[in-house]
C-alpha cells in the first residue's frame, strides 16, 4: 500500500465528519465544494476538510481509493456518503443533518 493510500486511510478513520475539497469551507475554489460545504455548514457541526488542490498526490489517489471519480467527497464514520449532487440532495431532503447528527452527537 502507497504512503498516500495509508494517509487517506488515517485521514478517513480520524475524522468522524471529513470534506474532500477544492479549497478550504472559507474559501472554496469550486461551486461544487462550494455547495457542499454550504450543506454541511447548515447542519451546525464541526467537520475536517483536506483541500486537494494542496495535496495533488490525495487529489491522485482518492477517486481510485474511494471508487468515486469526482469532487467533493464527503466521508461520515469511514463511509463514504457522496459528492454535491448527493449532499445537496440529502440536505433538502433533511438527511444530512440527521446523518451528521447522528455520526456527532451534541457535547452538551
Amino acid at each position: 500500500m502507497s504512503d498516500v493510500i495509508a494517509q487517506i486511510k488515517e485521514q478517513i478513520e480520524s475524522n468522524t465528519v471529513l470534506l474532500y475539497m477544492k479549497g478550504n469551507p472559507n474559501q472554496p475554489q469550486c461551486g461544487f465544494s462550494a455547495r457542499t460545504v454550504s450543506a454541511l455548514m447548515e447542519c451546525g457541526k464541526r467537520f475536517a476538510y483536506v483541500d486537494i488542490l494542496s495535496n495533488p498526490e490525495i487529489r491522485a489517489q482518492l477517486p481510485a481509493y474511494a471508487n468515486w471519480p469526482t469532487f467533493p467527497q464527503l466521508w461520515v464514520q469511514g463511509e463514504l456518503v457522496g459528492g454535491c449532487d448527493i449532499i445537496t440532495e440529502m440536505a433538502e431532503n433533511g438527511e444530512l443533518k440527521t446523518l451528521i447528527d447522528a455520526a456527532l452527537p451534541s457535547e452538551d
